[in-house]
């Protein structure tokens, strides 16, 4: 199992992903009420933190993956990728699921339900 290394701390196993797409609509003044910069230094409060150019859904900016830790990968779980992520509660709830373990580890909270999307074959 892939582990975090920190100088004079204990290996931990390596925690889910999120990725959050930030280019031509998410991220953007088009998704108007949003602090987007806000949203990506809080979820990278509990989990590492990729940036992403587009990805491919502009229909459903905001964009966020959430990718499963390595153990869950190797176990079968996908990713999950949540459109529309346009409040702050949305943002807690993902920050609250991702520290439970997020995809694999802890069910998907129904809340996020809401905002679940399969995306193009093409994209993923």
């Amino acid at each position: 199992m892939p582990v975090l290394r920190t100088p004079n701390t204990p290996a931990t196993p390596a925690p889910c992903r999120v990725v959050v797409c930030r280019d031509c609509c998410c991220g953007t003044p088009k998704v108007t009420g949003v602090d987007h910069e806000r949203q990506t230094e809080r979820l990278a409060e509990d989990a590492p933190v990729r940036v992403s150019d587009c990805l491919g859904v502009c229909e459903h900016a905001n964009v966020i993956v959430v990718q499963p830790s390595a153990a869950a990968r190797a176990a079968g779980a996908r990713p999950v990728w949540l459109g529309l992520v346009n409040d702050p509660d949305a943002t807690e709830d993902i920050v609250a699921w991702v520290r439970a373990g997020g995809p694999g580890i802890a069910p998907c909270p129904d809340i996020l339900g809401l905002y679940v999307f399969t995306p193009p074959r093409k994209t993923r």
